[in-house]
């Protein structure tokens, strides 16, 4: 996985033993759903994770509140926008998906992880539950070499420029589904190759940070807001361009955006507009997928595979757990 280059790091302003703060968090959000892994309830896994996360966020050295989250307060019990958490320290903003991929959980799919971004107060964009048309390629290339206000051919063969190959050597990671033929056809038309994802569109972006190892040079297509809000984060981290733009499509949307201060619904936000300072993540596997292993039980032990990024330095960290100590999983166990 490649770094951004070090001339495009901020000033540091989260603490950096914030990172295992979270990771530790992640971690037990991950085994906690992993325990449902495959027993088609999405429901259930997604309250597993979620009661996780918000007991562990209550003991993190922060004051912090919720920014992208579950939902909105009173469609459920915790990780809803505008929720405070942390026993007190400095104040941060929170963009949390306790479990990505909840479908992939209950059918024991590939790819679904626990995902946290912890980012200095009022730098995550704040967005309503709505579409968000993205478009992200990872680092290494000149800016601007992609954008939304072109075509998807043209940013398809644009890449396959700047990358110094034919387009037929591109793939591009799209979510399957209906309202993206159009998309996948006019991507076919260039001769590049797709690759087709139910679930779990942060992981998607982040693949386009490392070509040569997740075969992904490029993602396209609409997904929800909040986890292109989180995706944004990972790459503030990594490196690599990113670029959404919401999609309000009805009058309540509209008038969502406008409570939350957007006045411009047509805009096309750029990475740094979507996550300003700096910022930590933390993401979890629940099941195997092509960035993180799942969780795995053993008799004795629970191991667990985490990524933790750090925009202020553009550090990644791998971190495998192997968890003796059980009674941290008390309330999933």
């Amino acid at each position: 996985m490649c770094a951004a280059p070090l001339l495009h790091r901020m000033p540091q302003v989260l603490d950096r033993r914030l990172a295992l703060d979270l990771a530790q968090i992640t971690e037990r959000c991950a085994v906690a759903a992993a325990r449902l892994r495959g027993r088609g309830d999405e429901q259930a896994a997604d309250l597993a994770a979620m009661s996780s996360c918000y007991r562990e966020l209550n003991g993190t050295p922060v004051s912090g509140t919720v920014v992208i989250g579950e939902g909105v307060e009173g469609e459920t019990e915790h990780l809803f926008v505008g929720e405070t958490f942390g026993a007190g320290g400095d104040k941060v903003d929170l963009a949390v998906d306790a479990l990505e991929g909840s479908t992939l959980c209950a059918k024991n799919m590939e790819g679904s992880i626990s995902v946290l971004a912890m980012a200095e107060a009022g730098s995550l964009l704040k967005v309503p539950p709505v579409y968000m048309e993205k478009l992200a390629i990872g680092p290494g290339y000149p800016e601007g070499i992609v954008s939304l206000s072109r075509s998807p051919e043209e940013n398809v063969r644009s890449l396959a420029e700047a990358k110094g190959v034919p387009t037929s050597e591109i793939t591009a990671l799209i979510l399957d589904r209906p309202r993206h033929a159009p998309l996948i056809e006019a991507v076919r038309k260039t001769g590049a190759a797709i690759k087709l994802i139910t679930d779990g569109d942060v992981a998607g972006i982040i693949h386009t940070t490392n070509p040569d190892e997740s075969g992904v040079d490029i993602y396209l297509g609409l997904g929800g807001a909040a986890e292109g809000v989180l995706a944004a984060a990972a790459l503030r981290c990594i490196g690599g361009q990113m670029q959404g733009r919401l999609v309000l499509d009805t009058e309540k949307k509209r008038e969502q955006a406008k409570a939350l201060g957007i006045r411009d619904g047509a805009k096309i936000y750029h990475l740094e507009e979507i996550v300003r300072g700096d910022c930590l993540v933390s993401a979890t596997g629940v099941t195997d997928g092509a960035l993180l292993k799942g969780v795995r039980f053993g008799r004795d032990v629970i191991e667990t595979d985490t990524i933790v990024l750090r925009a202020a330095t553009g550090t990644v960290r791998r971190i495998t757990t192997e968890h003796r100590d059980f009674r941290k999983f008390r309330i999933e166990g």
